[in-house]
Parts: C-alpha cells; sequence; structure tokens
C-alpha cells in the first residue's frame, strides 16, 4: 500500500513533469508558431486565429488538469498533515 509520503513525491514529481511539458508546449508555440501553423495545416485546414484558439484552449484544459489532478491533492495531502 502507497503510504501518504510516497504519494506526496510523487504527486509533486508529476506535478513538475506535467508543468515541463506545459512549459515546452508553450516555448514551442511561442518561438516555432509559424511552422507549427504550416505543419498543422498540411492535414487540417485552419486559419491562424482557430490554430490559435485551439492551441490556447488546449494549454487552458492541460493546466487545469494538472492544477485539478496533481497540485490539488497535493494540497490536500499536505493539509492533513
Amino acid at each position: 500500500m502507497m503510504d501518504i509520503i510516497v504519494l506526496k513525491h510523487f504527486l509533486c514529481w508529476t506535478a513538475a513533469v506535467n508543468y515541463c511539458v506545459l512549459i515546452a508546449w508553450f516555448v514551442a508555440l511561442t518561438v516555432a508558431h509559424d511552422w507549427l501553423y504550416q505543419w498543422h495545416t498540411s492535414w487540417f485546414k485552419l486559419s491562424v486565429e482557430t490554430f490559435d484558439a485551439l492551441h490556447y484552449a488546449g494549454l487552458s484544459i492541460y493546466k487545469v488538469g494538472i492544477l485539478l489532478f496533481n497540485i490539488a491533492p497535493l494540497i490536500a495531502l499536505y493539509m492533513m498533515g
């Protein structure tokens, strides 16, 4: 059975890894926006506005998921003592 200390460490590491993925996604989108847009439009017919909106929504949903499934349980475990 997983004790609370192991679960805290697990949630800390998963939150860190997920935030690294989130930051990498943001940096890739910021630095290589035009290349990513051209790459995606080779598969799908997208306007620049739609492409940006989809990525912004994806980043937002991913961040909420990190907060909901990693950070909130971690805070709850720390509040339990």
